[in-house]
């Protein structure tokens, strides 16, 4: 038998509990995904609402400086 005898094997291997750990895991990273996500627009609403306010206060406290007698 020489060298150029020899049989290659394909040895297809498929494992169910690494498929479904891998798509636990991957829905879980996304799942963190839109968390973060939801995250970010509760905290820009927030502040958007908080620099609004604060506009609006100061404004406000302007326009009452301008009628209060001192």
């Amino acid at each position: 038998m020489t060298m150029f005898d020899r049989q290659d094997y394909l040895y297809q291997y498929s494992d169910p509990k690494g498929d479904e750990g891998f798509g636990k895991v991957f829905a879980i990273v996304i799942c963190f995904v839109f968390f973060l996500g939801a995250l970010q627009v509760a905290y820009e609403t927030v502040s958007g609402w908080y620099q609004n306010f604060m506009q609006w206060s100061s404004e406000t406290l302007a326009f009452l400086a301008g009628f209060w007698p001192f």
